[in-house]
C-alpha cells in the first residue's frame, strides 16, 4: 500500500477537553446574561435544526471528509483481517455494548441520582455516539501508535461508506428499544445533511484539487488550510450549544461527570475488543492499533449534528453527546500510551 504521511496530534487537539469545558464555561454564561444571544439564534430554524449550528457543523465535518482517500478501497484485499475485525466492532458490537452499558448505569446504577426522564434522554445522547465511529481523529491516534498510515486510510474509507448504510437503522432500532420514537424521515435527513452532503462535496474537492494541482499539494498546502477553520467551527458550534444547555447544566452539575462514567468504560471496552481481536488474529501492531482506535474513538461531531436535528440544541440528548467530546481525548491519549507499551504483545513479522 502506498504510505501517507499523517500528522502528530495539534494543540488544539491535544487540549480539546480545556477547549470544551471553557466554552462550557462561555456559553453557560452567554445563557444566564445574553438571554438574546440564544433567543435570536433560536429565531433561525428549519425542521428543529438551528441553521446557525447546521453551517457550523458542516464547516467542522467538510474539511474531515476531504481527507479520506476512497480509491484507497482497492487495497482492501491485500489484508482484510484487520477490516473485518474494524467492521465487526463498529457495526455488530459497538452500538449494542454502548446501549447496555449506558442504560445500566443510568437506569440503574445512577437510578437515584438521575430522574427518568433525563436518563431516558441521555441514553439517546450515548447510543448516537456509539452508532458513529471516529472517521478523522482516528488519523492522528493511528500516527501516534505508529499506525500503517495506508491501512488506515482504508478502515476510515470503508468505515464512512457503511455510516451511509448502518447508521440510520441502527440509531433508530437502539432508541425505539429505548422507548424515544424518532421519524425516520427526520433521521435520514439527517444523515444527508451531515454525511453524505459534506462527503460528497469532500470527494470532489479531493479530485478536483489533486487532479489540477497535485497530491502533494494537496496533503501538504491545501488541508492545512482548514485545520484552524475546522477547530473555530466546532468551538463556536460547543459556545452556542452550551448557551442553550445552561439551564439543564446548572440544574443538574453533577451529571456530566456522572454521563462520562458509562461513556469511559465503554470507549476502554470496545479498544480491547478490537485490540486482542488483532492479537488473536497474529496481526501486526501496526494494524491492530488502528483498529483498536476506530471503535473507541467516536464521530463526535455527527453524534452532535444528528441529536440537534432530532431533539433541538436545547435537549439533554445533546448534552450526552457535548460530554462525549469532553472525554475524547484525555481517555484515546491514555489508549495511545496502553498501545505503545503493548507492541511486544504482537509479530510485526506477521
Amino acid at each position: 500500500m502506498r504510505q501517507e504521511k499523517l500528522p502528530a496530534i495539534g494543540f488544539f487537539e491535544k487540549y480539546l477537553t480545556v477547549w470544551v469545558a471553557l466554552c462550557m464555561v462561555v456559553g453557560i454564561l452567554i445563557g444566564k446574561y445574553l438571554v438574546f444571544i440564544p433567543n435570536f439564534l433560536s429565531r433561525f430554524e428549519y425542521a428543529n435544526v438551528s441553521i446557525p449550528v447546521a453551517i457550523l457543523i458542516w464547516v467542522m465535518i467538510y474539511p474531515m471528509m476531504m481527507k479520506v482517500d476512497f480509491q484507497s478501497i482497492k487495497n482492501i484485499k491485500n489484508n482484510p483481517k484487520g477490516l473485518y475485525i474494524t467492521w465487526v466492532t463498529n457495526w455488530l458490537i459497538k452500538p449494542f455494548t454502548m446501549y447496555g452499558i449506558a442504560a445500566f448505569f443510568f437506569y440503574v446504577v445512577f437510578k437515584s441520582i438521575i430522574p427518568a426522564h433525563l436518563a431516558k434522554d441521555y441514553l439517546a445522547g450515548a447510543v448516537l455516539l456509539g452508532a458513529a465511529p471516529c472517521t478523522a481523529m482516528v488519523f492522528v491516534w493511528s500516527h501516534l501508535t505508529k499506525g500503517d498510515p495506508a491501512y488506515t486510510i482504508v478502515q476510515v474509507a470503508t468505515n464512512d461508506l457503511i455510516i451511509l448504510i448502518a447508521f440510520t437503522p441502527i440509531v433508530a432500532f437502539l432508541l425505539g428499544v429505548s422507548g424515544v420514537s424518532v421519524p425516520w424521515e427526520t433521521l435520514m435527513l439527517s444523515v444527508i445533511l451531515f454525511v453524505v452532503i459534506p462527503l460528497t462535496a469532500g470527494i470532489m474537492t479531493r479530485l478536483s484539487v489533486i487532479k489540477n494541482r497535485g497530491e502533494e499539494y494537496f496533503n501538504d498546502s491545501f488541508l492545512p488550510r482548514f485545520n484552524n477553520i475546522t477547530i473555530a467551527g466546532l468551538l463556536l458550534t460547543l459556545i452556542i450549544i452550551f448557551s442553550f444547555q445552561g439551564k439543564v447544566i446548572l440544574e443538574n452539575p453533577l451529571h456530566i461527570f456522572l454521563i462520562a462514567i458509562p461513556l469511559t468504560i465503554q470507549t476502554f471496552l470496545i479498544f480491547f475488543i478490537a485490540y486482542l481481536a488483532a492479537k488473536l488474529l497474529k496481526l501486526p501492531h501496526n494494524v491492530a492499533a488502528p483498529a483498536g482506535m476506530i471503535g473507541a474513538s467516536n464521530f463526535f461531531e455527527l453524534s452532535v449534528a444528528v441529536a440537534i436535528a432530532l431533539f433541538g440544541t436545547s435537549s439533554p440528548v445533546v448534552l450526552a453527546t457535548i460530554v462525549g467530546v469532553l472525554v475524547e481525548v484525555p481517555v484515546m491519549l491514555v489508549l495511545v500510551k496502553i498501545a505503545n507499551n503493548t507492541t511486544g504483545w504482537f509479530d510485526d513479522k506477521a
